[in-house]
């Protein structure tokens, strides 16, 4: 499954360039509690079908009501709507307590920005989307970091891409597993594996397999922040110098699987032979995952697909979920 506002702009563009009517809806502020970030895009067409969501469900209801159902949507200059200003207003359309949402609607965007927008992401870039209030004609520009979305009396602002990368090392069961969340996530996925025989029964679609040497591959995806690294070979040589390497990176997370002794052990050779400090691992994870209780492939790749969003959408796990420190409170506890 790829990243969700890229499948948004993929059905706008079909519905446009099916000369059907369509408007795009963008979060533009919002205040207390809200479902959706600033910046997450859905788009409706004339017929009523949506893509993407702005709320849970009930806005989106709104929004077909006033712009569908025997009514037209017409060629105009963009206007911005506000759900949710008062306590009964938030209620009846199922926004949280206190939560007030505002949405910049453009109707009929032009099918040309829109195919350029999509081969920019296709691509790899980032691109910068700027809307002219006054007659809502669209300029796009590639640019080097992601931007939060602004808006003034002119223009708005918003920037898109490029997906975020996850690289898994190994091509075994959990990896598949991992590899499906990952997806389903909206994560362009790569499973790098030289070893044949792990290749040979892969079975998880859309996933792009290389088999050069994992620190290569480091090395030549560029990483960046919007990139991770999940180590789950067992084998040192292996997961070890492609861990090396994507700590020179700007990868937002780097970890590997194994044992409290796997891991500590695999720090200390990194110490002893490649020069680093305990300061400069920090940034290594092991072993990877919150603590669920996890026994299973299935359960295991939850527990760290859980671990690697949280670290993306900045939360701070309390350390009490750390599985090395809830084995190790484990273990300490007797029974009364």
């Amino acid at each position: 499954m790829e990243n969700i506002d890229v499948t948004v702009l993929r059905h706008l563009l079909a519905w446009r360039e099916a000369n059907k009517k369509a408007l795009l809806a963008t979060v533009v502020r919002t205040w207390g509690s809200s479902p959706r970030p600033i910046g997450s895009i859905m788009a409706m067409c004339e017929d009523s079908t949506v893509m993407g969501s702005v709320s849970g469900g009930c806005i989106e209801d709104d929004l077909i009501r006033e712009n569908t159902h025997g009514k037209k949507i017409i060629d105009q200059a963009p206007v911005f709507v506000k759900y949710g200003v008062t306590a009964d207003e938030a209620h009846r359309f199922g926004l949280p307590c206190g939560g007030t949402l505002e949405l910049m609607l453009e109707f009929n965007p032009e099918a040309r920005a829109l195919k350029d927008l999509i081969a920019g992401l296709e691509q790899g870039q980032l691109i910068r989307r700027t809307v002219n209030l006054k007659d809502g004609v669209v300029s796009q520009d590639i640019t080097q970091k992601p931007e939060e979305l602004s808006c003034s009396e002119t223009e708005l602002t918003n920037t898109f891409g490029p997906e975020y990368r996850m690289l898994i090392i190994g091509a075994g069961q959990l990896s598949e597993y991992m590899a499906t969340m990952a997806k389903f996530n909206g994560f362009q996925v790569t499973v790098c594996d030289p070893r044949d025989e792990y290749r040979a029964n892969w079975s998880v679609p859309g996933v792009n397999i290389v088999t050069q040497s994992p620190d290569d591959v480091v090395v030549n995806m560029k990483l960046d922040k919007r990139s991770c690294v999940v180590a789950l070979t067992h084998d040192p040589k292996l997961d070890d110098l492609a861990l090396l390497e994507a700590l020179e990176t700007q990868a937002f997370y780097v970890g590997a699987i194994g044992s409290r002794r796997n891991n500590q052990s695999r720090k200390q050779r990194m110490i002893e032979y490649f020069d680093h400090t305990d300061a400069s691992l920090q940034r290594l994870r092991g072993p990877i995952g919150i603590y669920i209780g996890s026994k299973t492939p299935a359960e295991i790749a939850v527990s760290v697909m859980a671990e690697v969003l949280a670290v993306k959408n900045g939360v701070k796990l309390p350390r009490e979920m750390e599985v090395s420190l809830a084995k190790n409170a484990q273990e300490n506890t007797t029974p009364d």
